[in-house]
C-alpha cells in the first residue's frame, strides 16, 4: 500500500497544495513551522480521522477557513482509490471514495494504515494509562474498522452513564427510583459494549507481545528480546471463563455506592492500564520494573520505538504492509541508532520522513526528497 498523491485544502498552513508520491523512502526537508509535518500528519489523518498531534480538528482548518480538504489517491495491490475527507469543525464532516459519498466518516477508517514514530511518542512509556489505551484503540481499529463503531459507542454510553450516576446521586424519592431504573439500562448497555473493547484488547496485547520483544531487541543496545513485555490491566478480574460482559456487571454492582458518591464510572475499559515492563536479567530471580518511574531517558525511548516498530509488524503480519511515518525522530537518536531504525524499517512499502536538515535523515531512507519553504513543497531533483 502506498500513497500516489497528496491534495490538500485549507489544511493546516497550506491554501492548497499538490504533491506526486511514490513508492519507497521520501523525505521532506525544511525548517520547523515551514508544514512539512502537516503533510505527513494529513495522510496519518485518513487512517484514523484523528490527528497524532492534536485532539480536535479545529486546529486542522487554516486559520481563516471553514472548512478543510484532505485528498489522497491510495494503491492498494494494483489498484487505486482516491479518498477524501472534508473536515468541517462544530459540523459533521464528510467522506468520499472515488467521489462516492459515505454514510459515515468512520467508514473510511482502514482503508489507509499508517503507523507514525513522533517525539511526542515517549508519552506512550511516561504519560497517563490515556495515552497507552489510545495506542491499543488506534492499533484495534486499524486492524479490525468496525471497532471505530464500537469504541464510538462505547464513549456515548460512558457520558450518557456519566451524567445520570450525577443526577442519581442527588435526587431523592421518586426522582431517584427512576434514575435509579434507568441507570441499571445504562449498566447492561456499558457491559456490553465495554466487553467487546475489553476482549479485543486483550487478544490484541497477546497478538503484539512477541513483536514488542523483537523490536526491542533490535533497538535496545544489548537487550534481549525477553527484556520488554506488556501486561493489560483491566479494572476487573478477568474471569477463567471469558464471559467479560457479567463480570464487567458484577464489577459496576459492587462498586455502585462509589460511582454514586463520585458521580463517575469507575469500572471498565476506560479505567483500564496497559503496563509496560522491562526485565532486569535472565537468571530465576529476574525481576520485572515498569518502564514509567524506572527506566532511563534511552530505555524509555528505546520502548518507545518498539511499540511502534511492533505495531508496524503486526499490521503487517495481517497481510498488508502499512505506510510508515517518521516524523522528526532522527534529530532525536544518535547515529548508531539512526542507522538501527533505518535499518529496520528501509523495506516498508512507502516511508515518510520528516527532518529539519537532510543530514539527519540516513542515507537508505534519502529517497525522493521534497523541500519544505514558505508553503511551497519543491521536488530536489
Amino acid at each position: 500500500m502506498h500513497v500516489a498523491h497528496l491534495t490538500l485544502h485549507n489544511f493546516r498552513s497550506y491554501a492548497d497544495v499538490d504533491v506526486a508520491l511514490e513508492p519507497g523512502a521520501t523525505a521532506f526537508i525544511g525548517r520547523n513551522g515551514q508544514g512539512k509535518t502537516n503533510l505527513v500528519e494529513a495522510i496519518d489523518y485518513l487512517s484514523r480521522l484523528s490527528s497524532h498531534r492534536v485532539a480536535t480538528d479545529a486546529p486542522l482548518v487554516k486559520a481563516g477557513a471553514d472548512q478543510a480538504i484532505v485528498r489522497a489517491s491510495v494503491v492498494k495491490d494494483g489498484r487505486t482509490a482516491l479518498l477524501e475527507v472534508e473536515l468541517n469543525p462544530g459540523r459533521a464532516n464528510r467522506a468520499r471514495i472515488n467521489r462516492s459519498p459515505l454514510p459515515r466518516p468512520r467508514e473510511i477508517v482502514g482503508l489507509v494504515r499508517t503507523v507514525v514514530f513522533a517525539p511526542d511518542d515517549l508519552t506512550l512509556v511516561k504519560g497517563d494509562p490515556s495515552d497507552r489505551r489510545k495506542l491499543l484503540d488506534d492499533l484495534l481499529v486499524l486492524r479490525t474498522p468496525r471497532l471505530a463503531g464500537v469504541r464510538s459507542d462505547y464513549d456515548r454510553i460512558l457520558k450518557q452513564r456519566n451524567s445520570l450516576l450525577k443526577t442519581a446521586g442527588i435526587a431523592r424519592g421518586s426522582s431517584r427510583d427512576a434514575a435509579m431504573s434507568t441507570l441499571e439500562i445504562w449498566d447492561d448497555n456499558l457491559a456490553r459494549v465495554g466487553a467487546e473493547i475489553l476482549g479485543a484488547r486483550l487478544q490484541l496485547v497477546d497478538d503484539l507481545r512477541p513483536y514488542l520483544g523483537k523490536a526491542y531487541e533490535a533497538v535496545a543496545r544489548g537487550a534481549s528480546r525477553d527484556d520488554a513485555d506488556l501486561e493489560y490491566r483491566a479494572s476487573i478480574d478477568v474471569p477463567p471463563d471469558g464471559d467479560l460482559q457479567q463480570a464487567l456487571l458484577d464489577a459496576i454492582a459492587a462498586k455502585r455506592k462509589d460511582e454514586l458518591d463520585r458521580g463517575i464510572s469507575l469500572v471498565g475499559p476506560h479505567r483500564d492500564e496497559l503496563l509496560l515492563t522491562l526485565g532486569t536479567g535472565s537468571g530465576p530471580d529476574d525481576l520485572r520494573l515498569p518502564v514509567k518511574g524506572y527506566a532511563s531517558h534511552g530505555e524509555s525511548w528505546s520502548f518507545a520505538l518498539a511499540l511502534r516498530l511492533a505495531s508496524y509488524d503486526l499490521l503487517r503480519a495481517d497481510g498488508d504492509d502499512p505506510i510508515l511515518v517518521l516524523d522528526d525522530v532522527f534529530a532525536e537518536l544518535d547515529t548508531e541508532r539512526r542507522s538501527q531504525l533505518a535499518g529496520l524499517v528501509a523495506g516498508a512499502e512507502q516511508v515518510l520522513v520528516t527532518a529539519a536538515v537532510a543530514a539527519d535523515v540516513p542515507e537508505s531512507l534519502q529517497g525522493v526528497r521534497f523541500l519544505v519553504a514558505d508553503g511551497q513543497v519543491t521536488r530536489d531533483e
